[in-house]
């Protein structure tokens, strides 16, 4: 092999290490599917669970939720007029839709200035760090995905007011979210995964 393929390899497989994935897993309905292609995503989780504690299928659910497994999600664009573009509609972005100030608050408190939002190592551990808060603040299991879920959504003062009752779609999404943890679990044994 040439010095010049030689040195094209290299820089092909040095760019691919740092890339963001934008684009979701084939079928998010199958979780060994999910980690059976992107085994790092469970590599990820495992390295969370073990640290703050919250069960693989409630990240994942959360991540399904949140960003659907995509590294750079963003929230849609606001428009005025209905055609000129004013903004977006929250600062959430990557995997774990963390905001602004939510994600300064994480890489302050736990020395993680270099994190990234769109690196799934840092957005599970952002995740784990966050429930890890909300269980010892307001008594939310861990494997709560349902409540959980709605105090990542609402920020745990929101929750602790009870401001997702006057929301019937989150209450909604925060079902979905319990279920799909449950089923990312069944399906996680089943292929021998947890």
């Amino acid at each position: 092999m040439s010095k010049h393929i030689r040195a094209l390899v290299l820089l092909l497989f040095v760019a691919s290490c740092g890339s963001t994935e934008s684009t979701a897993p084939r079928n998010l309905e199958n979780a060994c599917d999910i980690v059976s292609e992107r085994p790092h995503y469970l590599r990820a989780m495992r390295r969370t669970e073990r640290r703050w504690g919250v069960p693989v299928p409630v990240q994942m659910a959360t991540i399904h939720q949140e960003s659907k497994f995509i590294g750079n999600a963003r929230t849609p664009l606001r428009f005025t007029l209905g055609v000129i573009p004013m903004g977006r509609q929250s600062s959430a972005y990557g995997y774990s839709q963390a905001l602004d100030g939510t994600w300064e608050e994480y890489k302050d408190k736990q020395d993680r200035r270099r994190a990234k939002r769109d690196d799934i190592d840092d957005a599970t551990d952002f995740m784990g760090w966050y429930m890890d808060q909300t269980t010892k603040s307001l008594g939310i299991s861990k494997s709560d995905a349902r409540n959980q879920y709605l105090a990542y959504h609402e920020g745990r003062t929101g929750y602790s007011r009870g401001s997702y009752n006057a929301k019937p779609w989150l209450l909604t999404v925060s079902q979905r979210v319990q279920s799909r943890a449950q089923l990312y679990e069944g399906q996680l044994r089943s292929c021998r995964r947890l």
